[in-house]
């Protein structure tokens, strides 16, 4: 197995936005459907101890993914993933905004587009993700919030989520 995988967290403050590159050890399919089915997000998508519970997805331009991040003690955080297009294998898009458990949008948090592209090489499959915030405060806030430390905890959940999905 390549244990030299690239992982790159960059913040530019000028654009308001993160960039994450991260490269796993799996065919494109596999990490395309990590991404993109309900089954297996719900296995990752969360820093542990905190696990993601999605309640309704559809995977279509058009359509949503409601979910909570759900703490050990039952508490939730929850949040839609609204697509805003998708190339299959190759990239999608989407509107990430915190909401109550009722959908609604919470104006007090910030809500980030994301794009995300796929790409594989010789077994290799890399992720290029770019999360572009709406105002500096905005991405002040979700860094002040633990991004960079639960993102990265739960793309190395995947990495290993994956390993043995390729058994």
């Amino acid at each position: 197995m390549k244990n030299n995988l690239l992982f790159d967290f960059t913040i530019d403050k000028s654009t308001n936005s993160v960039f994450v590159t991260r490269e796993f050890a799996a065919d494109l399919s596999l990490v395309w459907d990590a991404f993109t089915t309900q089954e297996i997000l719900d296995q990752w998508w969360a820093p542990k101890p905190w696990t993601s519970k999605t309640k309704s997805m559809d995977f279509k331009v058009g359509g949503r993914r409601f979910y909570a991040m759900v703490s050990p003690e039952g508490q939730s955080h929850w949040s839609i993933q609204d697509f805003i297009s998708i190339s299959p294998k190759t990239n999608f898009k989407f509107l990430d905004a915190f909401t109550d458990k009722d959908e609604n949008l919470n104006s007090q948090l910030p809500s980030a587009d994301w794009d995300l592209s796929f790409n594989e090489h010789n077994g290799t499959t890399t992720v290029k993700i770019i999360v572009k915030h709406k105002t500096l405060a905005d991405l002040e806030q979700i860094i002040q919030m633990g991004f960079k430390e639960g993102f990265t905890m739960t793309l190395n959940d995947l990495a290993i989520l994956l390993q043995h999905l390729n058994k």
